[in-house]
């Protein structure tokens, strides 16, 4: 697309490695990405650092972020990422780990989708993926096909006809080895991303969670380094 031509887009950015892919895949896919984060009462909140770092570095043409807080302070809670509840470190269960937010991927995209109507934009981009993950519901297919019907349902840019909304998902079906292998195809600079659910003081990332664990994962299976920096040690190969 030319200049002034691409067409705005909403992208849900974490700060971690699959919405930093997700943020390189619309750009190149010729989209004007509005860059939204949530400070939403998280225990590892320098991930909003990253958030801002990942934006500029992918180009978007904006980055909020957006406080919502769903820690027990704010009167929600229940999971290991808001509140004093430890995060597991062992491999994970049949059941929904703790560190599950409740309703957290509703709640964003529906913050997303008003911002949507706001920028004019009907596209909506979140780094959900159903295939190397924790389990969570809300990164399903089939929850990102409902919100998208929902979304059509819900908003007067749709009711009237001026366009249909899609929710992105796409990295829903990659493993998280294809996830990186795809980041590195698109320039995405890894050591700035945050995975860690329960970094050190200074931010480095323990290597024991589930989300360390993933992301780990993802390097030895795309044969590469993982440039994040661990607590205790400058970085890491991968093999945690």
């Amino acid at each position: 697309m030319g200049v002034g031509t691409e067409k705005p887009a909403v992208v849900l950015l974490s700060g971690g490695l699959d919405s930093a892919v997700t943020l390189a895949i619309a750009r190149d896919e010729g989209y004007s990405c509005h860059a939204l984060s949530f400070d939403y009462g998280q225990r590892h909140g320098v991930e909003l650092q990253a958030a801002a770092l990942v934006a500029g570095q992918l180009g978007a043409v904006g980055h909020r972020i957006v406080r919502i807080d769903l820690s027990a302070a704010g009167g929600f809670g229940r999971s290991a990422l808001t509140d004093d509840i430890a995060v597991p470190t062992g491999t994970p269960g049949d059941r929904i780990p703790v560190t599950y937010v409740p309703a957290r991927n509703t709640i964003f995209l529906s913050v997303a989708l008003g911002f949507a109507e706001v920028v004019g934009a009907f596209d909506v981009f979140i780094g959900v993926n159903a295939v190397d993950y924790s389990g969570y519901p809300d990164c399903r297919p089939e929850f990102v096909e409902a919100f998208e019907q929902l979304a059509n349902l819900a908003t007067a840019a749709a009711v009237e006809g001026r366009g249909r909304f899609t929710i992105h998902a796409t990295l829903v079906n990659l493993s998280k080895g294809d996830i990186v292998r795809r980041g590195i195809e698109l320039g995405v600079d890894f050591s700035l991303t945050h995975s860690c659910y329960a970094p050190s003081d200074d931010g480095g990332a323990c290597g024991r969670c589930d989300s360390c664990r993933l992301r780990a994962a993802g390097f030895r299976a795309a044969g590469v380094p993982d440039p994040a920096r661990y607590a205790g040690r400058a970085g890491s190969s991968g093999n945690l």
